[in-house]
């Protein structure tokens, strides 16, 4: 089981943005500590100790990192290989006063695609008792021997927030896939993947920041 996280969010529960806000102009992320307690890790992409997450300093994002996170086809690799996903369900703890939503998603990994050979990583979020949130999916198609990166932004205007002095879980689900298409997989190998075999394979979470209205 992992550790304690950073903190996070988009999914569905709607908060209206003040204007400011709805301009693009997002006050700074607070100054106390932020805190995610992994609640659950599942999937066939993050068995478990193989996930791990940190904040970053100035408390604009947190990133996820995995080491057993590959997708493949072809020669070595299992029938139910080339499908994996990953489920996290978090706890996120943030300063009083403060809530958040995920502005922007950096998905960063290493794909090596035969010639006819493609891949997807796909992607969505929400907050428990609330509505998922659409997938995003990429595609990526071979001959492709490469790192990887994908980037999901939400408009501004469309920034689900965690409604203000409610605990609610923040869940997260990730799927790498792969299809051999018309390459040969009896001779080759296709896979695509998230591991951190270096350190630069993280998945970015970029937050963006809302003071909460003071209460009654």
């Amino acid at each position: 089981m992992l550790g304690m996280i950073a903190a996070a969010t988009l999914a569905s529960s709607l908060l209206i943005a003040p204007a400011a806000q709805a301009q693009g102009h997002f006050p700074d992320p607070p100054a106390g500590e932020i805190v995610i307690d992994i609640v659950t890790v599942n999937g066939s992409g993050c068995p478990a100790g193989s996930a791990a997450v940190a904040v970053s300093e100035d408390n604009k994002a947190f990133t996820v990192t995995y080491s057993q996170y590959t997708a493949q086809v072809g020669v070595g690799a299992k029938p139910t290989d080339w499908r994996k996903n990953c489920q996290l369900n978090l706890i996120v703890h943030v300063p009083q006063g403060f809530t958040y939503a995920i502005a922007q998603t950096d998905y960063r990994g290493f794909a090596h695609l035969e010639k006819g050979a493609t891949a997807v990583e796909k992607a969505n979020y929400y907050f428990q008792g609330s509505s998922q949130t659409t997938p995003i999916s990429h595609e990526f198609k071979g001959f492709l021997s490469d790192d990887w990166q994908t980037t999901d932004k939400v408009p501004v205007d469309q920034l689900v927030y965690k409604p203000c002095g409610e605990e609610r879980n923040f869940n997260i689900n990730t799927e790498l896939r792969v299809s051999a298409g018309t390459s040969d997989p009896t001779k080759t190998t296709s896979f695509i993947t998230m591991d951190s075999t270096d350190t630069s394979y993280k998945t970015i979470y970029h937050f963006a920041w809302k003071e909460c209205p003071p209460k009654p």
